[in-house]
């Protein structure tokens, strides 16, 4: 009895420490939380505002001459971003009266003609941008702009115009997690993104309990002012961090709130599994030690037996599929070696007829690097250096007889990558069927790129699939897919991403 007193306690002391260092550690999470996410929204916040200051520069330095190419290029440009901003124009002649613009918000500059509501951010700082924010229809833009006048006293405004529908649904995927979520409003109260969309374009006075005393974040030794409220997003208890968010172009502040009953539960959750493994682990050594010593030992020998027996029939079964899936890889295996064969000597006969001179090139180098060929790894797999050094002479092999109609590129963005292994033969099986299955010709060269990165390889190549149907058996795919499940690696991951196909290739360790 007084051992299992002594013992109670003792865990009771344990569990009250567990559960303090558990509700520090929780908060720490919380805070680091906050940072993350202010820097990912201060980090957009001021890629919006170089894009600004870029369209400033480009329009102020030859006025009028090229600010349609720069607006075009620019939208260009951003078209693959997923937060895009729209670069536009209004010039306006002041002798004719006539307006010429590409902005489908280019009433905002013509009182008479603007039925929608606008309101302005005020702001002092160096940038001197004009901001606005347009309700159109049931959608709201933060229209950042500037003007130049001419010596005619004409007058070019520009600037970019960015969706809140879409800025909104961008904070939403960065930083997913369950238990944080963040806004921006400005230092008026307007709110420019929230995860509820309703309250965008709203008085964050005014749907809060965001007091202005609240924002008072300089007086604060941190830097940011840190409270607990009730949620008006999630409707529960959250600790609200406030910090100013401050760039050239705008003034204002940003809320992150965590939520506390996740704190709390995983707290309770800790003291309740420390009594049950407690009690648990005191019943079982009473009963163990006492009552069921001998039955117990006899149990565990016979269990142990029984074990034995059954890991041995699934190591054998595991045997069996091994070596039926490793003969698989090699009748594949053995496939590909004179289908690449067979491709090159037809390659070669095509360049027999076209240039003699490459054609002789050609089978030089065929013969170099059909030696890789010859004696094929066991297990079906290579370092990944190896494979690189190949696909160069492979690549060399192909200019001979495609000369200006393809063009290689290999970037190689993590050096340890290549000590790790890849699928034998399996940058060439990809560059194959890029060659096979799309047009090259001076007019429309082939760009192949490949790419060696930490987690993989990327081999992309520009889509320009052949009109007419290609045959053919898929060796090399087959192969690759049933490397990567011999070796329970996801198979590799194949795409089209606008003007490009992608195939990516994961490596081993």
């Amino acid at each position: 009895m007084s051992a299992c007193f002594i013992a109670v306690a003792a865990f009771a002391v344990l569990s009250l420490l567990i559960a303090e260092d558990s509700r520090k550690n929780t908060d720490d999470f919380a805070k680091k939380t906050f940072f993350r996410k202010y820097e990912s929204v201060e980090h957009e916040f001021r890629n919006i505002e170089e894009y600004q200051y870029l369209l400033r520069a480009l329009i102020q330095k030859d006025g009028l001459k090229n600010y349609k190419e720069y607006s075009s290029v620019l939208n260009d440009l951003n078209k693959k971003r997923n937060l895009l901003p729209y670069s536009w124009y209004q010039y306006e002649n002041s002798s004719s009266g006539k307006t010429e613009s590409n902005n489908p918000l280019s009433d905002i500059f013509e009182n008479k003609k603007n039925p929608e509501q606008s309101i302005v951010i005020k702001n002092n700082g160096p940038g001197h941008f004009k901001d606005l924010l347009v309700t159109r229809k049931d959608s709201m833009y933060w229209v950042s702009y500037d003007s130049l006048v001419l010596p005619d006293k004409n007058r070019l405004y520009y600037g970019s115009t960015v969706s809140l529908d879409d800025l909104h649904q961008y904070f939403i995927n960065v930083d997913k997690s369950s238990n944080t979520y963040a806004y921006v409003f400005t230092k008026e109260g307007i709110c420019i993104t929230h995860p509820e969309k309703k309250y965008i374009g709203k008085n964050i006075y005014d749907f809060t309990d965001i007091q202005p005393k609240d924002t008072l974040c300089r007086t604060a030794e941190s830097g940011y002012t840190k409270s607990t409220a009730i949620s008006e997003y999630l409707g529960v208890e959250v600790t609200r961090f406030i910090k100013p968010l401050k760039t050239d172009n705008f003034d204002g502040y940003t809320v992150v709130n965590h939520v506390n009953f996740i704190i709390d539960e995983n707290i309770n959750k800790i003291k309740t599994y420390t009594i049950y493994i407690f009690l648990a682990a005191l019943f079982l050594i009473v009963t163990v030690f006492i009552l069921f010593q001998r039955a117990t030992a006899i149990a565990y020998k016979e269990k142990e037996k029984v074990q034995s027996e059954k890991n041995m029939l699934l190591i054998e079964n595991e045997k069996m599929h091994k070596a039926e899936v490793i003969n698989q890889l090699q009748q594949l295996k053995n496939n590909i070696n004179p289908h690449f064969l067979f491709n090159s000597l037809n390659s070669l006969y095509m360049l027999i007829g076209i240039n003699k001179e490459n054609a002789q090139k050609f089978t030089m180098n065929l013969s170099k690097i059909y030696r890789y060929l010859i004696v094929p790894p066991k297990e079906n797999i290579v370092p990944v250096s190896q494979e690189i050094k190949f696909i160069k002479q492979y690549m060399d092999l192909l200019k001979s007889r495609f000369d200006e109609e393809m063009t290689f590129n290999l970037i190689i963005k993590d050096e340890k990558s290549l000590e790790k292994r890849i699928p034998y033969l399996s940058l060439q099986v990809v560059t194959e069927n890029a060659i096979k299955h799309n047009i090259a010709t001076i007019d429309q060269p082939l760009e192949i790129i490949i790419t060696v990165e930490e987690h993989g390889i990327t081999v992309k190549n520009t889509w320009q699939p052949k009109t007419e149907a290609v045959q053919g058996e898929k060796f090399g795919i087959d192969y690759l897919n049933q490397i990567y499940e011999y070796f329970r690696i996801n198979s590799l991951n194949i795409s089209v991403d606008g003007e490009y196909f992608i195939c990516f290739l994961p490596l081993m360790e």
